[in-house]
């Protein structure tokens, strides 16, 4: 089988790149490695492979390029797979994928099961673990506007989590739902789950699934900051905190209307919206190499 490895040479260090290169090579020998060397050379570069049946990609990057790589895998019957570089990795945890361990993740890939499963699509592009809008899509722009893309260590991304949560305004949404339901919401964040967690184990959605044909909108309304913090826990072990912050329902698609500009994410991803967005599920999407 062809298999390509896309390896974001931004994602470590020279030494991370050698012994990630060397643990590829180890399991997959004839496998084309190839790094990229521009905003969109990942999204080309697959493309490129889809096109020639290549039977599978592989990601070494961060939220970005793997968010690259799923745009032009969309709809082939070329699978897409990971390899964790970052410090979340929520979709690699969701795959099953070995962290901080580049052998133990190459060969993890030898006994994976190529599966078929969902997209989730907001503002026309595709997303394969999570996309959203208030808080969490504000703190994604100001991170990328500052130009810590890249950041090794979570620290960064706290600090700025921080900052915009004392002055966040929840912004006044309507969304529509595939049903006809119209939700007044005043969200803090609004989260549109295909996968169940961002990473580190912070399950936003624990019962969404990639392949159930719906994605879990997953809603926390603005509230004290001593009343989230209480919330919380339940992200990681469900059900361990009598506080429930969050309100959680299943849907095919849903148009959310807030008036003026506002910001939203891609798994990860911030991107720029105008008065209304459109979120929906798409069937059967791409193949994913999963544990």
């Amino acid at each position: 089988m062809k298999r390509l490895f896309i390896v974001n040479p931004k994602a470590g260090n020279k030494k991370d790149i050698a012994s990630l290169k060397g643990a590829i090579l180890k399991y997959f020998p004839k496998a084309q490695i190839t790094l990229t060397e521009h905003k969109g050379h990942a999204s080309e570069l697959a493309a490129k492979a889809a096109a020639e049946h290549c039977g599978q990609v592989i990601v070494a990057g961060g939220d970005g390029t793997i968010n690259e790589v799923v745009q032009s895998l969309a709809g082939s019957n070329t699978a897409l797979g990971v390899i964790a570089t970052g410090s979340g990795n929520g979709l690699a945890r969701e795959l099953g994928c070995p962290l901080n361990n580049f052998a133990a993740a190459a060969k993890a890939l030898l006994d994976f099961n190529e599966v078929r499963c969902d997209l989730g699509k907001i503002g026309g592009e595709y997303f394969v673990n999570l996309a959203g809008i208030g808080i969490e899509a504000n703190i994604a722009h100001k991170f990328d506007q500052k130009g810590l893309r890249g950041a090794r260590g979570k620290l960064p991304y706290f600090k700025i989590a921080v900052e915009e949560f004392f002055k966040y305004k929840a912004p006044q949404a309507q969304v529509i739902l595939d049903n006809g339901e119209v939700k007044n919401l005043n969200p803090l964040t609004l989260v549109f789950s295909n996968g169940r967690q961002y990473g580190s184990n912070f399950k936003i959605a624990p019962k969404a699934s990639f392949s159930d044909g719906y994605l879990d909108m997953v809603e926390i309304p603005k509230s004290d900051f001593g009343r989230l913090l209480l919330g919380l826990p339940n992200f990681f072990i469900d059900g361990i905190s009598p506080i429930k912050i969050s309100k959680t329902t299943k849907i095919k698609s849903a148009e959310v209307k807030i008036k003026g500009p506002f910001y939203y994410h891609l798994d990860g991803e911030p991107r720029r919206a105008e008065n209304n967005l459109k979120i929906e599920i798409i069937e059967d999407a791409i193949t994913l190499l999963m544990k």
